[in-house]
């Protein structure tokens, strides 16, 4: 669940396995997520963190179990696993719109960035939606990987749309991608 929390002093990053490859759980003093992101989205997180938290002290500890059974849950079919982690973000105005939107989806369905902006009363907008969505700084909790282009084609993930299309495919969401993920679907995505 998404929350309003004060800014941290000091944020513990934890590297977990998945069937993605690694992932990366930052987390405040608190135990409430403020970064996740996959192995490719390791250096993008971490400055964010430091763009959003000047003077922060960033560092390596483990995860929580509960953040760890969690995210096993999740990639093991529980699709309301995550919706046990709080986690805060540090947007502008439009972009916590966005992500409250994106928070909306429900598992196996997708929307296009279209359909987001008109959710958020800016139907013009459709490019600062994307702007939003690839600003995201906790994949999965906030499912940006839930919204597609307008056409159905898989567009824009930070963490690549071969992990993308996976996603989507383990949700029960229909993925309309030849390549990498409808030929592996049960493969692991090396890093």
């Amino acid at each position: 669940m998404k929350i309003d929390a004060p800014a941290p002093l000091r944020l513990t990053v934890s590297d977990l396995p998945s069937p993605l490859g690694r992932i990366e759980v930052i987390l405040d003093e608190a135990g409430i997520v403020r970064g996740l992101d996959f192995g490719s989205g390791l250096p993008r997180i971490r400055r964010r963190m430091e763009r959003l938290y000047p003077g922060l002290l960033l560092k390596a500890g483990a995860a929580p179990s509960r953040v760890s059974q969690a995210l096993v849950g999740y990639f093991e079919g529980d699709a309301g696993a995550l919706a046990q982690l709080d986690c805060a973000t540090a947007g502008t105005r439009f972009q916590e719109h966005v992500w409250t939107a994106l928070c909306d989806i429900p598992t196996g369905v997708t929307r296009s960035y279209l359909d987001i902006a008109l959710q958020v009363a800016s139907p013009q907008a459709v490019r600062a939606v994307g702007l939003a969505n690839g600003a995201n700084p906790v994949a999965l909790l906030i499912p940006c990987h839930r919204v597609i282009g307008r056409s159905g084609a898989l567009t824009g993930y930070a963490g690549g749309l071969d992990r993308k299309a996976w996603l989507l495919a383990h949700e029960g969401a229909p993925v309309a991608a030849p390549g990498w993920a409808s030929r592996h679907s049960s493969t692991v995505i090396s890093q």
